[in-house]
């Protein structure tokens, strides 16, 4: 088993107690919340792509599932918030492996197509079922999060301490994961499933469940999402963000657990810098896209940790 990165443990450590300690402008606190959950989703997706090479274009779907869950049984029928979010959980994987089952004995673009079609298919009945989602103009009335009536989240740096304190467990259980046999196992199904057929490995059954795990987790952080914002539609869970997190996972590295962090800080931050020509924001990303998938096809991760051998190798050779 390797070794857990504990000097990136306690530098991301700092940096998030840095940042709560320092930084009290409202909108920036939002911004770096934003850019949290969405590295949890981005490192999810991460785990199916990177790791297990399950292509799945239908992560927004799951992203929605859990925070339409959490909304509707909170704002309309009076839910806990923390029994709605392990109902939402559950929900989204009775669907992912209704959806998985069939699926993913697809494989390359047939499952990403599959995946699409049924991460459309929710965004449609978001939007249709307007009695119960309030359809395109969004569900509203999400109460804040607290727990079974204690410590409500009700102020943007109580809802950040919250979630950098998340964040970080969330995020040295992934990298347990990341160290662990599973890695192994998972990564020599993407590499070749007949050889891991060969070598006894449930190749079906180990996809199967990566895919639940995922969605459960996904459906999570959209749980957390909809107390954010108080407020959720059919826009944020569209195909578009689906693109988003593939693109913040090829940035950031597949293979990578730090990749989702990495791609997830940059690309949430690239909307607000080019809120001037926001009709051109998936131009820009299929740019990114592609030139990361030219240039550097390790992603950020894959350089900086390229970079830091080579330095450490010439120090040593010394």
């Amino acid at each position: 088993m390797r070794k857990i990165n504990y000097l990136f443990l306690g530098i991301l450590a700092t940096v998030l107690i840095s940042i709560g300690l320092f930084l009290k402008n409202e909108y920036y606190l939002s911004m770096v919340t934003y850019i949290l959950i969405n590295a949890l989703n981005a490192t999810g997706f991460n785990i199916l792509l990177g790791y297990t090479g399950i292509i799945s274009l239908g992560q927004a779907a799951f992203f929605g599932l859990g925070a339409y869950a959490s909304g509707i049984l909170c704002a309309t029928y009076g839910w806990d918030p923390i029994v709605a979010i392990f109902a939402g959980m559950i929900f989204s994987s009775v669907i992912a492996f209704i959806i998985g089952f069939p699926s993913l004995k697809l494989h390359g673009h047939y499952l990403a197509m599959a995946t699409l079609g049924f991460g459309m298919i929710i965004n449609i009945v978001f939007n249709e079922m307007d009695f119960i989602t309030g359809g395109p103009s969004g569900l509203v009335g999400i109460p804040d999060l607290d727990f079974f009536g204690f410590f409500p989240l009700n102020s943007e740096m109580s809802f950040y301490v919250f979630m950098a304190i998340f964040f970080m467990i969330s995020f040295i259980f992934y990298e347990l994961f990341d160290k662990s046999f599973l890695t192994y196992k998972t990564k020599f199904i993407k590499e070749s499933e007949s050889a891991s057929s060969s070598f006894g490995i449930n190749v079906f059954k180990t996809k199967l469940t990566v895919f639940i795990v995922v969605a459960a987790l996904t459906s999570l952080n959209g749980s957390l999402f909809a107390y954010y914002s108080h407020f959720v539609s059919p826009v944020s869970f569209s195909f578009k963000y689906s693109i988003e997190l593939v693109t913040m996972a090829t940035v950031g590295g597949l293979g990578y657990i730090s990749g989702g962090l990495l791609g997830a800080g940059i690309l949430t931050i690239i909307p607000e810098l080019i809120a001037d020509i926001e009709d051109y924001e998936m131009v820009i990303y299929g740019i990114i896209l592609a030139m990361s998938i030219m240039f550097f096809p390790q992603g950020l991760t894959g350089l900086v940790r390229d970079f830091y051998l080579s330095i450490k190798s010439k120090v040593f050779n010394k």
